[in-house]
């Protein structure tokens, strides 16, 4: 008796991404592009500390949790 193999569906890896979480979570209003500068001092601090923001735009101090910090990667990976 042969064994029945499976197909498996070829998974999306942009299939769990949220539109608008990073803004909402920085507090920047969806239609302003979020600064790079922030981003990248977002990557560079560890989970846990308080990020100040260097820009006048979204909140002041921000929480980096490891959520926020792949939110980041993937904004810094695939934006424009």
């Amino acid at each position: 008796m042969a064994l029945k193999r499976r197909k498996t569906k070829a998974r999306n890896p942009f299939a769990n991404i949220k539109k608008g979480a990073l803004h909402r979570q920085l507090g920047i209003s969806p239609g302003v592009d979020i600064p790079r500068t922030l981003l990248r001092k977002i990557k560079a601090t560890t989970v846990g500390r308080t990020v100040t923001n260097p820009t006048k735009r979204g909140k002041r101090k921000i929480k980096v949790t490891p959520l926020l910090k792949r939110r980041v990667q993937f904004a810094l990976n695939f934006g424009k």
